[in-house]
């Protein structure tokens, strides 16, 4: 029997790569597994129905690549894993009445503003939402805020002004603040129809003698 190559991704993509997605929205995916799914993935494309060895056309990161930059667009699973487990950090803040955001929030505790829960430490329990907070560092830093009140916002450290936080802008100022963990809301004042921003300063920063 003859499976050409695009039929062979065919197959790849609607298998090996759509299967699992279930469990990679809930679980991580562990490096074992990975690397033998790759391994049938790779192994299907190359060689085919039977298990003679057939030498590998070109690398497999290759492969991987979307079909616009010339690859073959197959699914990394390791990435599809992290992307399928950050959309549960996405909806926790967008989702706030959800039962299963109470319970999380209620077991864990939440963040300031509401974004996330606090750390999940605790050497027992289910470790389902253990991981999926572990990702929390690298999710946060590709989130940028649309300011409403400003309340859920902080002044500092959130990027809702250009594409860095303030901290990062300007090292100096921030070490130089008297408050900051404000939010936008506490700073941010309106008067005469002026939109005026009541940061204070202290005259030496913590390190200064």
């Amino acid at each position: 029997m003859y499976l050409s190559k695009g039929g062979r991704i065919t197959l790849i993509k609607s298998t090996l790569s759509n299967l699992p997605t279930y469990f990679l929205s809930l679980f991580p995916l562990p490096v074992g597994v990975a690397a033998r799914i790759k391994k049938l993935q790779r192994d299907f494309l190359w060689g085919g129905l039977r298990d003679e060895f057939k030498f590998h056309l070109v690398k497999w990161e290759q492969v991987y690549r979307p079909i616009s930059g010339g690859g073959l667009g197959v699914r990394q699973l390791r990435v599809f894993n992290r992307a399928l487990l950050g959309k549960w950090l996405w909806q926790y803040s967008r989702e706030p009445d959800s039962l299963w955001k109470l319970l999380v929030e209620k077991k864990y505790g939440g963040l300031w503003g509401d974004w996330c829960t606090r750390e999940a430490r605790g050497a027992y329990g289910v470790g389902l939402w253990k991981h999926i907070r572990r990702g929390w560092g690298a999710f946060s830093s590709f989130t940028k805020f649309h300011l409403g009140t400003g309340s859920r916002v902080k002044f500092w450290s959130d990027v809702w002004c250009g594409d860095r936080a303030l901290k990062d802008l300007f090292p100096l100022l921030f070490q130089l603040a008297s408050a900051k963990n404000v939010s936008v809301e506490e700073v941010m004042e309106v008067a005469e129809g002026q939109l005026l921003w009541n940061v204070n300063f202290s005259r030496r920063g913590k390190t200064g003698k």
